[in-house]
């Protein structure tokens, strides 16, 4: 990773990091060598992280990061107070963004976040040239599926999760997405009544 990379990197953490939790168990997909788990410090109580690009197996003191992709390589307990996934939806095939949505749903408690980045589609000819001009390693580039940013309110939708905050950053070229986790089965105006009947 070149150093406008980690620039970038960097930049991504730290706006993702303003809407996490003061404290919290964090599940971060795409998690590289644990930047954010890093960045955190002792905000962080417990951490997964989930890497591709990972060698073997990789341990900090409060974090694991297994080698794999998400989700068929996940916590085995829900109850997570937070998934980040920071420049990782572009590249997800669009068949497979939908179980990623579910299983986000599955793992986290009720409340909790999910924290997503993903670039405008402007950016990928931008970091072509950047990474011809070998400025940049551009990780991963040629795995972009064409992801549409407005998609992401489609994929982490009601009523599952409910929009929190949507923003852009790095000049605009930069989208972050913040939803909440919402309860499996909200309870109708039929179950309402019932319940009121009952008693």
């Amino acid at each position: 990773m070149k150093r406008f990379d980690r620039v970038l990197q960097r930049w991504r953490i730290r706006r993702a990091a303003e809407h996490l939790p003061a404290s919290m168990r964090l599940l971060d997909v795409g998690a590289y060598h644990g930047e954010l788990f890093e960045y955190l410090g002792k905000r962080l109580i417990d951490g997964y992280g989930v890497e591709p690009l990972l060698q073997r197996r990789r341990q900090g003191n409060r974090y694991i990061i297994e080698k794999g992709h998400f989700p068929e390589v996940r916590p085995r307990e829900p109850g997570w107070d937070a998934v980040t996934m920071l420049a990782v939806l572009e590249h997800i095939p669009p068949g497979q963004l939908g179980a990623v949505a579910e299983a986000c749903h599955a793992l986290l408690r009720t409340g909790g976040r999910v924290v997503v980045t993903v670039p405008s589609r402007a950016v990928d000819g931008i970091l072509a040239v950047l990474r011809l001009l070998r400025v940049i390693d551009g990780m991963s580039l040629d795995e972009h599926h064409g992801f549409e940013p407005s998609d992401t309110e489609r994929i982490f939708a009601r009523p599952r999760f409910r929009l929190l905050h949507h923003s852009r950053f790095q000049l605009g070229l930069n989208h972050l997405y913040v939803f909440e986790a919402q309860p499996d089965d909200p309870p109708g105006p039929e179950r309402v009544a019932a319940a009121t009947d009952s008693r």
